[in-house]
């Protein structure tokens, strides 16, 4: 099943169905991981009432955190800004199947902390935004 897995993980390294930037945007928040350098920014269209209804990751790194990032925009589209809010580390985990190291984690999450760091609004991005 692992192998199962890694391929999906792959097409979505290797082919990001929605890797670019979105202008104009509601929401954008960037930020990376200073122990391996993968850097996500991702943008988002917010309609009156409160839905996503659009978005769009950019950045560079190893293939966990892109593809991490291109299944949680992918996942968001459609969604409240309520419910983005209330994703966590293992909604992260299960979109990706299979089990990860701590470090790999790290690349993991990193679009997770974006996106949330981006719906609240924050300066600053922390990892207590992904538990």
């Amino acid at each position: 099943m692992d192998d199962l897995y890694r391929e999906v993980i792959i097409e979505h390294y290797k082919n990001p169905s929605y890797r670019g930037h979105l202008d104009p945007h509601d929401i954008s928040f960037a930020d990376n991981n200073p122990l391996c350098g993968d850097h996500i920014q991702i943008d988002l269209r917010v309609d009156e009432s409160g839905k996503v209804t659009d978005a769009r990751f950019d950045g560079h790194g190893c293939a966990i955190s892109q593809a991490s990032a291109d299944l949680l925009v992918e996942s968001v589209i459609g969604k409240s800004v309520e419910d983005v809010k209330k994703l966590n580390k293992q909604d992260i985990l299960d979109m990706l199947g299979i089990e990860l190291g701590p470090v790999r984690l790290k690349c993991a999450l990193l679009s997770l902390k974006v996106l949330k760091a981006g719906v609240y609004g924050l300066c600053e991005a922390s990892d207590e935004l992904v538990e």
